[in-house]
C-alpha cells in the first residue's frame, strides 16, 4: 500500500471526545513500511486516548495488509501542562479572562444552569465580553438554554477550537461534542477533567471580561480541580428554600470557604410561584429560607427567582427569559447580576 491508501484508512479513526479524524488533528507523526511491517507513530500524550485509537487502527484493514502493525506513541510530543495547581496557589489556564464566575448549587435540579445562562447574558448586555463554559459534563443543559444545541464542533485555522455563540455569548460545552443529543457521557473524573481542561486552553475565546463556567451540582472533582486551575473571582451558589436542597448548599458554602474561594452571594430559585388566574402567591418549597441561610454564613443574598411556567419554556426553546422574557421576568436576573457585581 501506498501512503496516500494508508492515510485514507487512518483518516476513518475518530479521536474519542472530539468526533474528528486523527488526520484532521494532525496526530500521526510519522508511517514507515518494512516490508510486511507497517510503524506508525502518533502524537497522543493521554496513556488512555492512545489505547483507543490504537485499538481502532487495529480494527481496520491495516491489520489485514500487513504481518505486523506496530503503533507507537512520539516520545518527544510536545507536553501539555498537567501539573495541578492547589488551591492555595491556582494555576491560570484562563488568563484570557478578567474575571472568572463559578455557579454551583449543593444538589441538582434547582435550576443552577438557568441561572449561570441569565446571568451570562445579563452582563453580555452591559456591554461586557462574555464566555460560558458548561462544566456539568453529565448533564450539559447550556446548548439547549442557548438554542445552539444542534451545532458541533468547529476548528479554525489555528487548530483552535471556535465557540459556538448566542445573545452575545460565546458558548462551549462537552453537550456539542457527542454525535446525537442522547450519546451517554461514560468517563471517568479523570477524562471529564482532562475535557474541561482541553476546553479552557483549546478553545478560541479570545480576550473575555468574565467567563461563567456551570459547574456540576455537589462537592467534587470537578470544583475542586476548577479551584486549583483558575483564580476563580467568584462563587455563585444556587438554591430552593426546600430544607432538602439547603442541606447540600450548606455543603456547597463551607467547601467554597475551606478551599479559600470568594463566594458572590446566593440565589434562591423556584422561591415562590404567582397562580395566573387568581394572582395569590403560594410558597411551594417554603419561603425565606435562602436569605436566612445568607445571613447564617454571612454571604450576600443576590435575589429570588419565582417559579414560572413562561420561564421554564423560555429555557425549552433555546429564548432565555433576561433577553427576550417580560419586563418583570428580565428584572429578576438583572438584579441579581448588578447585586453579583457589588460583591465582585
Amino acid at each position: 500500500m501506498n501512503r496516500t491508501e494508508i492515510k485514507e484508512i487512518l483518516s476513518t479513526v475518530i479521536y474519542p471526545r472530539l468526533n474528528k479524524s486523527i488526520t484532521e488533528l494532525q496526530l500521526i507523526d510519522s508511517i514507515k513500511e518494512h516490508q510486511e511491517s507497517l510503524e506508525i507513530v502518533l502524537s497522543i500524550l493521554d496513556d488512555e486516548m492512545f489505547a483507543l485509537v490504537s485499538e481502532q487502527i487495529e480494527n481496520t484493514v491495516l491489520t489485514k495488509k500487513y504481518a505486523q502493525l506496530d503503533i507507537k506513541k512520539k516520545q518527544n510530543a510536545p507536553k501539555k501542562s498537567m501539573n495541578y495547581g492547589s488551591t492555595q496557589s491556582p494555576n491560570n489556564r484562563a488568563a484570557y479572562a478578567k474575571k472568572i464566575i463559578a455557579v454551583t448549587s449543593g444538589k441538582g435540579g434547582v435550576g443552577k444552569s438557568t441561572v449561570s445562562a441569565n446571568i451570562a447574558v445579563a452582563l453580555a448586555q452591559e456591554g461586557y465580553k462574555i464566555g460560558i463554559l458548561d462544566a456539568d459534563v453529565y448533564g450539559p443543559n447550556i446548548p439547549r438554554f442557548f438554542g445552539v444545541e444542534k451545532e458541533k464542533m468547529q476548528w479554525n485555522e489555528h487548530n483552535k477550537i471556535i465557540p459556538s455563540e448566542n445573545f452575545g455569548v460565546k458558548i462551549m460545552s462537552v453537550g456539542l461534542t457527542t454525535p446525537r443529543a442522547d450519546t451517554p457521557l461514560v468517563w471517568r473524573s479523570s477524562v471529564a477533567i482532562s475535557a474541561l481542561i482541553q476546553f479552557l486552553e483549546d478553545v478560541a475565546w479570545g480576550e473575555l471580561d468574565f467567563l461563567v463556567i456551570d459547574m456540576p451540582p455537589g462537592t467534587g472533582d470537578v470544583q475542586l480541580t476548577m479551584a486549583q486551575e483558575l483564580p476563580i473571582t467568584s462563587a455563585v451558589i444556587v438554591t430552593t428554600p426546600q430544607q432538602v436542597a439547603l442541606d447540600d448548599v450548606s455543603r456547597a458554602i463551607m467547601m467554597f470557604k475551606d478551599i479559600n474561594v470568594p463566594i458572590g452571594g446566593l440565589v434562591e430559585n423556584m422561591s415562590y410561584f404567582i397562580a395566573p388566574d387568581t394572582k395569590k402567591q403560594y410558597d411551594i418549597f417554603g419561603s425565606g429560607a435562602g436569605e436566612k441561610l445568607a445571613n447564617e454564613y454571612a454571604i450576600p443574598f443576590l435575589g429570588k427567582i419565582p417559579l414560572e411556567i413562561e420561564i421554564r419554556e423560555y429555557c425549552d426553546k433555546g429564548k432565555l427569559v433576561v433577553a427576550l422574557g417580560t419586563d418583570a421576568q428580565k428584572a429578576h436576573y438583572k438584579e441579581i447580576a448588578s447585586n453579583l457585581f457589588k460583591s465582585l
